[in-house]
């Protein structure tokens, strides 16, 4: 238990995340049964920015209550700001990659989701 409440698994997420959304694109369609589901990739950007907010918030869940929730925003915006460099990143270094707003757009409600259930798990026991 201390070692999820640490910041390994929050780094560890962040490394996943940084490594999945930079691996070269393939200039054929994909033609696995997981990327023949419609919108697929939107699924995935959420789930990964989601869990994202979510490892984080475990990683500063000693914190006082105020703090924790200050912290927490503050690591939703870092969320969504990672999410739309790597898509810059994807769009100018990556091949056969590209930029999608809409990717962005679901990296974003993911670690909305990710702050909301963090919120509501938050720390009970240590008050400002």
């Amino acid at each position: 238990k201390k070692i999820l409440n640490s910041h390994w698994p929050a780094l560890l997420w962040s490394a996943i995340i940084v490594t999945l959304l930079c691996i070269p694109g393939s200039s054929e369609p994909e033609s696995s049964f997981l990327f023949s589901i419609p919108h697929i990739d939107k699924y995935i950007h959420f789930i990964l920015f989601a869990l994202f907010v979510i490892f984080w918030g475990r990683a500063i869940s000693n914190k006082p209550k105020a703090l924790f929730r200050k912290k927490l925003v503050w690591i939703t915006l870092a969320g969504i700001f990672l999410g739309y460099i790597l898509e810059l990143v994807q769009k100018h270094f990556i091949p056969y990659r590209s930029y999608d707003g809409w990717d962005v757009v679901a990296d974003a409600a993911g670690a909305i989701l990710g702050l909301l259930i963090s919120l509501k798990y938050q720390p009970k026991n240590k008050p400002l």
